[in-house]
């Protein structure tokens, strides 16, 4: 990269930090916006999918068993324990939950995990084959997708947390083989849109693939891209006009 290119970057990053914050809201509320984000964007599968939000060292949010993604709201969310049991709320959580104990017990860096089963990814899962970023839109995931290779069941024991645990390692996703993606973060904000970028990867490499042999970005470039993109201000803004557009703040 440039002197002058860095300095431009640095220096519009500088104002897009100026004019895009979080929204001051609950942790609740912004799992209850991604719920309904993700099921927008193709997200829901039936009672498949959870989003959980970590709300202190022994609690998590997460949506109640036998709500979709599209019904979930701040009514329906749960607060439960590291055992999953419901400290806050009607209803049981889904087991499937455990697994994502796992990963905040390996990793303290996580506070939000979304694991969903959208179309393109599912799809993708199914053909042993890890996610390809070769595309600016999702240099957000650039180098940082890890891959589950051989499907270890349905993810309601502590084991299967332990093995997607291990596939995800110190990134922020994993492609997990017959199934559908994992991805985490630092906020309820970043997870959402890793998951919708994580989805449109997955259907740009099907897409792509069809058509010809996908071709490497180049790797500065695509730290240059992940960079700009990743900026948690572009992600708050980002995150701001998805909520606008499908979410009510009242």
């Amino acid at each position: 990269m440039t002197s002058n290119k860095k300095s431009i970057i640095e220096k519009e990053i500088g104002k897009i930090e100026r004019e895009f914050s979080q929204l001051d809201i609950s942790i609740k509320k912004k799992v209850a916006f991604t719920c309904k984000i993700l099921a927008e964007f193709g997200h829901e599968s039936g009672l498949a999918g959870q989003i959980t939000a970590k709300i202190s060292e022994q609690r998590y949010v997460t949506q109640a068993l036998g709500a979709g993604l599209a019904e979930s709201n701040e009514r329906t969310l749960l607060e439960v324990d590291k055992e999953l049991n419901v400290v806050d709320g009607k209803g049981i959580p889904s087991p499937a939950n455990r697994f994502h104990i796992s990963l905040y017990e390996a990793r303290s860096d996580i506070k939000c995990v979304v694991h969903t089963h959208p179309l393109y990814t599912s799809a993708l899962s199914m053909l042993g084959s890890p996610l390809i970023i070769s595309h600016m839109d999702t240099c957000i995931l650039y180098d940082d997708v890890g891959f589950l290779k051989e499907w270890p069941g349905v993810p309601v024991g502590y084991d299967e947390g332990e093995v997607i645990s291990a596939a995800l390692g110190d990134k922020s996703a994993a492609l997990l083989a017959h199934h559908g993606l994992v991805v985490v973060a630092d906020s309820v904000e970043r997870a959402c849109i890793l998951a919708l970028q994580f989805e449109r990867a997955a259907k740009l490499q099907i897409i792509a693939s069809a058509a010809g042999a996908i071709q490497p970005i180049d790797a500065e470039l695509a730290l240059e891209a992940k960079s700009w993109t990743g900026n948690s201000s572009r992600i708050s803004a980002t995150f701001n006009g998805l909520v606008k557009r499908f979410c009510s703040l009242d």
